[in-house]
């Protein structure tokens, strides 16, 4: 159940993407999955052409948020965007990005309002995004564009990526590796460090989280041999965060961090850069891996794949990741206190 009995605001993501698909094809197995009431934010007509192309039957019911639990037994609640939406499967044209971004902008509105419990994002296509002048670097930093500026209040948004075998969170994230020297800190890795445990504690219910961090250099640096920068910035680092009595340990060779017996000693791996981070997880659980943003006033998952325009509208897409991050988002939400309604 999510807070308040609040439903979950779920956002399009680019329409010519399977997002519409899985969301569309989880509905009628919402008892089965033990789904919990979410309303999609989108355009109900392209939502009843898109049903109709993958052989689908799904009532709809057009709603408000305040509707939408109600409804959730009977129809898949749509909460309609001021927008028609004319791209089809695999085939992202003019009316992707303003769509996309629009439901991501009422979500936030609606979960900062109180009236749903959680955001929890299909995938977009970053590069549409961008040819429509879109100037964040991705959901996450959007996202925390607008708690900014609803809020007033300065964010350090954190992407962790979290599933049953494994979490992970990558200090610099869309980064080419090339820049990742440049833009590490000791102070970087502090305030990551301090936001991971926090938000593990607070949303997690994980009382003392444990933080494996991350060497950036091969070996951790080999003390020096192999690059300072473990030895310089990553070390204080963690040396910071034990005295301020946050449970972690580093910098660790991470070649050695991922295999079953070392992952049973810590709650997340804190990592240097994006793929060091991923590819263990996305190895480990490609179908079911969650990603949520940390360092937000309000609880935020997104089924950690992308777009893949290639099945979109065939109906081979993999709802696996889009179900966990739902049933992730109730989870968080039912331990985190719900905002009051505005």
């Amino acid at each position: 159940m999510t807070a308040q009995g609040r439903p979950l605001a779920l956002t399009l993501g680019e329409p010519a993407g399977i997002g519409p698909d899985l969301t569309l094809g989880i509905w009628p197995r919402r008892v089965d999955l033990d789904l919990p009431p979410f309303y999609l934010i989108g355009d109900p007509d392209f939502l009843e052409r898109r049903a109709r192309a993958l052989g689908l039957s799904v009532p709809l019911a057009v709603v408000s948020p305040a509707e939408a639990s109600a409804a959730f037994a009977r129809a898949l609640p749509v909460v309609p965007l001021d927008l028609a939406i004319t791209a089809e499967p695999g085939a992202p044209d003019s009316s992707s990005a303003p769509a996309a971004i629009a439901a991501i902008r009422r979500a936030v509105a609606d979960v900062l309002a109180g009236h749903a419990a959680a955001v929890v994002t299909n995938p977009v296509a970053k590069n549409v995004l961008y040819r429509s002048g879109f100037a964040d670097p991705g959901h996450t930093e959007f996202l925390a564009r607008l708690a900014e500026e609803a809020t007033g209040q300065p964010l350090r948004p954190v992407m962790m990526l979290w599933s049953s075998e494994l979490a992970v969170v990558p200090v610099t994230i869309h980064l080419p590796l090339k820049d990742v020297v440049s833009r590490l800190s000791t102070g970087l890795v502090v305030e990551t460090g301090r936001i991971v445990a926090r938000d593990l504690t607070a949303r997690f219910g994980i009382a003392r989280p444990r933080i494996a961090v991350a060497g950036l250099n091969p070996h951790a640096g080999e003390d020096g041999a192999l690059g300072e920068e473990d030895r310089a910035m990553v070390a204080p680092a963690v040396a910071q965060l034990r005295a301020e009595g946050i449970d972690a340990v580093g910098p660790l060779p991470a070649d050695t961090m991922f295999h079953e017996k070392a992952r049973a000693t810590y709650d997340v791996a804190m990592c240097m850069y994006h793929d060091q981070a991923l590819i263990p997880i996305k190895t480990l659980a490609f179908d079911h891996a969650v990603n949520v943003t940390l360092g937000l006033p309000f609880v935020r998952t997104s089924p950690d794949h992308g777009t893949a325009f290639d099945i979109a509208g065939t109906g081979r897409g993999d709802p696996s990741s889009l179900v966990a991050a739902l049933i992730l988002a109730a989870r968080i939400t039912a331990r985190t206190p719900a905002l009051a309604p505005a």
